[in-house]
């Protein structure tokens, strides 16, 4: 995996952040994983598991900079979690239009349950809910992708 500094700590894996607009016209940036290859092609990441955290935006639909920081700290223990014992493989995060959501692909609910629950048990309960479904052939992956490359041909 390639390593990159970035504000003083260690970012693992090849993203890449592009805006996008919500249905309501507002500005989402959007945060997505490329090298995804060996979990997208392992038939057992077939589950999809989307954590929202709904916040009070500003009105471009940004988070204030407490629930900002708060988020950047949630984000770094998830990473770091699921990067230390890959059960789970982040693939985008999604923030704007007062909420940010992370996507995960998993080979089970039950233990990525409790690694979520294990990366955030240093911080306060969170507003965060989980939803999940089966998404064998990662469509939201694959429909993430394609939108930040024709956005980048624009």
């Amino acid at each position: 995996m390639e390593k990159s500094e970035k504000n003083n700590s260690v970012e693992y894996g090849d993203w890449w952040t592009s805006p996008a607009e919500s249905e309501s016209g507002r500005l989402i940036m959007v945060t997505g994983r490329r090298d995804v290859d060996k979990f997208m092609n392992n038939p057992r990441f077939k589950i999809r598991v989307e954590a929202t955290w709904k916040f009070e935006s500003d009105s471009s639909g940004m988070p204030n900079r407490a629930t900002s920081e708060l988020m950047e700290e949630a984000d770094s223990y998830l990473r770091e979690t699921f990067r230390k014992d890959p059960v789970a493989v982040l693939t985008g995060v999604y923030t704007g239009d007062g909420e940010r959501n992370w996507v995960f692909y998993t080979l089970s609910l039950n233990i990525f349950g409790r690694k979520f629950n294990e990366a955030l048990s240093s911080m306060e309960l969170l507003p965060i809910t989980l939803q999940a479904e089966e998404d064998p052939d990662w469509l939201e992956y694959k429909e993430m992708k394609e939108a930040s490359e024709i956005k980048s041909e624009d």
